[in-house]
């Protein structure tokens, strides 16, 4: 386990960023053409290269979309490293979270700003027509850390959770 906040962190992050790099790379490159399903896992699990040009869920905000989401994921990424400066090393899995979200986005904003044509999304699943909105793996960790982060910032803002993040803060002061 990491001893400092920075190498938890941006291990995390740099792992997420390097893994979605790697695989947008491979899909790019292997499924082709673009838009064809590639049978993974029978009709339910299916690689198919996409060009996402909007946000999660295929969110498009006409031609200045992509603008416009690169400013956005500029002011997460923002709010993002002051939570970030704001969680002591024993906050581990809030680390952890934020680190998810950051490599996710980052990876996301890569692609924003490589190309008009949008995000690489390549997970395909479903079944039959009922199909989720393809993904890559920068989306799941950025969705996978925002739900941990959620319930970390919920457990916190209870009594008992904020009485906890106290000694904890408090012991990390001591120790660092």
């Amino acid at each position: 386990m990491p001893r400092s906040k920075p190498a938890l962190f941006w291990g995390v992050a740099a792992s997420v960023l390097l893994a979605d790099a790697f695989t947008k790379i491979v899909a790019v490159d292997r499924l082709v053409p673009a838009y064809l399903p590639h049978r993974l896992l029978g009709d339910a699990v299916r690689l198919t290269l996409v060009y996402n040009p909007g946000a999660a869920f295929g969110l498009h905000l006409g031609e200045q979309s992509r603008w416009l989401f690169i400013a956005l994921t500029g002011v997460a990424l923002f709010v993002l490293w002051r939570l970030y400066l704001d969680t002591p090393l024993v906050d581990r899995v809030r680390l952890f979270a934020l680190a998810l979200v950051t490599g996710g986005a980052f990876g996301n904003l890569a692609d924003r700003l490589k190309s008009a044509r949008g995000v690489v999304d390549f997970i395909d699943i479903g079944v039959g027509t009922w199909r989720w909105p393809t993904f890559n793996v920068a989306d799941i960790a950025v969705t996978t850390g925002a739900c941990v982060l959620a319930w970390v910032l919920w457990r916190a803002a209870s009594p008992e959770g904020a009485t906890v993040a106290t000694a904890d803060r408090a012991a990390d002061g001591a120790a660092g």
